[in-house]
């Protein structure tokens, strides 16, 4: 009887698209899968509805909504122009594999490391215990031996929007 509810929450939770926050690889191990799908046409990228909320620590999900709310106000850019999952415009994610490294303290980080058009790309994942699980608080690529965090990407000021009371002329 219990064996077969847990066997039942499971199959839930997956329907549902819960991610299994209980451990930190959990989000980002759903990401991926969010990433996958992306691109290969179908849906949302994981720091776009619905996705973020369930993957992204408050303050992170936070950042990106601003961020898409400034690209509707401006109809430019944001601070993100590139996919910080696979740390490019384009690519694949072939051979995933996801290392934790140790928790201390509610934060741990998971390192992505996976090959994209033949060649290895490593996503650094710096994760936070929030709500009772785990959330993606930062993604951290690495552009010709260079670390760019993609919180402080965001974190940047903007030229204009509602946010910034200064409307954005179209």
């Amino acid at each position: 009887m219990i064996l077969s509810s847990v066997v039942a929450f499971g199959l839930m939770a997956a329907g549902t698209g819960l991610a299994d926050d209980s451990v930190p690889a959990g989000p980002v191990k759903e990401a991926y899968a969010i990433t996958m799908r992306t691109l290969a046409g179908r849906g949302e990228p994981p720091w776009r509805p619905p996705h973020r909320d369930k993957l992204m620590s408050r303050s992170l999900a936070a950042l990106f909504a601003r961020d898409d709310l400034y690209q509707d106000e401006a109809g430019e850019t944001g601070h993100v122009d590139a996919d910080p999952f696979i740390n490019g415009q384009d690519g694949e994610v072939k051979k995933l594999n996801l290392d934790t490294l140790p928790a201390a303290a509610g934060k741990a980080t998971v390192l992505a490391n996976f090959r994209s058009f033949g060649k290895p790309v490593v996503v650094e994942f710096r994760m936070l215990r929030e709500s009772g699980g785990w959330r993606i608080d930062d993604i951290v690529n690495s552009f010709e031996g260079k670390a760019y965090s993609i919180r402080d990407a965001l974190s940047q000021p903007y030229d204009c929007g509602s946010f910034m009371d200064k409307p954005c002329k179209r």
